[in-house]
């Protein structure tokens, strides 16, 4: 899968930009604080309908805008040419067009465009709480199974309202009625371990990628591994089933206690990821260099993993991903960007010069563009040689107005915006 155009309207630093990218390694380089990320955040959308950065959509929206859009050309999805455009409107929330088709749902996109992302947030992964690695986990599965991310929906909503039941009898003498908590809680039983289940299973077939993406960022002299760590009674259950059982069992056990704290105590909500080197625990005992090296290598087996699962090699996105790496480290990963093993990279830096010393930007499968920032709008300039056409194109480029910067001939068409 190749993203082969993008554009940007009213999106965080750009006014309204079009990108060309180029089949393997797309290096955006500049200062601080003039766009670079804004390009990786908005491929994000593209494939998984939000950001990797942003908490809320409305941040997204450039200052004094009404809306932000964001629109992708990809190649190789379902063997096909497929535009899809994200259009975000704070009074009405996001729409999602594929091929100028809505979708009903947005989740209907997951999985379609895969894409793994590396930033400095990814020290989170094995230095900070369970919710990030779950988050982790959650990511890779909806991307590889849609029905695992209709399930975790359903969970969701089943323990929110079970929750609110709870809650409502936190404070009373005596716990809430059968009739009126045991539909929930049947529910959150059901869906949630079949949630486990997926999980479990994925886990098993993972730390094969784990160990694989160790040994290709040449980090061998430790051996990692993942222990699953939910529900106490989980440790005999291998079937659904069986899983079930063990969750009821465990619901009952904590009855009294989610009485009196009024929320619900037992689920994949409360999943927990151990991450180990050797006998290890990395988030305890774990070096800086091993954090970093652990958490690169999760992303590197996510990679491979979603390659395999989906038959399509994801998007990489490597969002200032080299600033803390080694040299070392740095080299043995910039080939692999080069291998056949990864497939289209997007890489944001604040220097062109260590990347240019390993790749070719003479090259046209890889494409170097410089992000700067003009009457408070950024503008992305391509600065490598392809041919006489393409220096034509970029010439162009220079002259453009300021605010309105592209690296394309021609945009998009505009056709179906909002």
């Amino acid at each position: 899968m190749i993203l082969r155009t993008l554009r940007l309207r009213s999106f965080r630093a750009h006014d309204e930009i079009t990108v060309e990218l180029r089949p393997k390694v797309n290096l955006l380089h500049g200062a601080n604080g003039v766009g670079k990320t804004n390009v990786l955040e908005a491929i994000h959308y593209v494939c998984l309908t939000k950001s990797f950065t942003a908490t809320n959509d409305r941040y997204v929206v450039r200052q004094d805008a009404p809306y932000f859009e964001v629109e992708g050309l990809f190649e190789g999805v379902r063997s096909t040419e497929t535009r899809v455009r994200l259009v975000y409107v704070p009074s009405e929330g996001k729409k999602v067009f594929v091929n100028g088709a809505p979708l009903d749902r947005l989740t209907e996109l997951v999985g379609m465009l895969p894409v793994v992302v590396f930033s400095p947030e990814d020290h989170a992964l094995t230095a900070e709480g369970p919710s990030e690695r779950r988050r982790f986990l959650n990511n890779i599965l909806s991307q590889a199974r849609p029905v695992y991310m209709d399930d975790l929906m359903k969970y969701r909503r089943a323990r929110k309202q079970r929750n609110e039941v709870l809650r409502q009898y936190k404070k009373r003498p005596n716990p809430p009625p059968e009739a009126l908590i045991e539909p929930w809680t049947e529910k959150i039983v059901t869906i949630g371990s079949r949630v486990i289940h997926r999980r479990n299973q994925f886990l098993h077939t993972f730390r094969t990628y784990l160990v694989d993406a160790y040994e290709r960022i040449d980090a061998v002299a430790e051996e990692p591994t993942i222990e699953y760590d939910t529900i106490d009674a989980f440790a005999e259950a291998t079937t659904e089933s069986e899983i079930q059982e063990a969750f009821r069992s465990e619901v009952e056990r904590k009855r009294e206690h989610e009485h009196q704290r009024g929320t619900t105590l037992v689920g994949p909500q409360r999943d927990e990821l151990v991450f180990r080197l050797d006998d290890l625990e990395v988030r305890r005992y774990g070096s800086q260099g091993q954090h970093r090296t652990f958490a690169m290598a999760l992303k590197l087996a996510q990679y491979l993993y979603l390659t395999d699962r989906l038959d399509t090699q994801p998007i990489l996105l490597l969002d200032d991903a080299f600033g803390k790496l080694d040299a070392r480290r740095t080299d043995v990963f910039l080939e692999l960007l080069m291998s056949d093993v990864i497939g289209q990279s997007l890489i944001t830096a604040t220097r062109r010069s260590p990347f240019a010393k390993t790749i070719d930007f003479e090259k046209p499968v890889h494409r170097s563009m410089h992000v700067t920032r003009v009457d408070g709008a950024a503008r992305v300039t391509p600065e490598h040689n392809r041919g006489e056409d393409d220096r034509a194109k970029d010439t162009s480029t220079e002259n453009a107005p300021a605010g309105a910067s592209t690296v394309s001939e021609s945009p998009l068409p505009e056709s179906q915006q909002t």
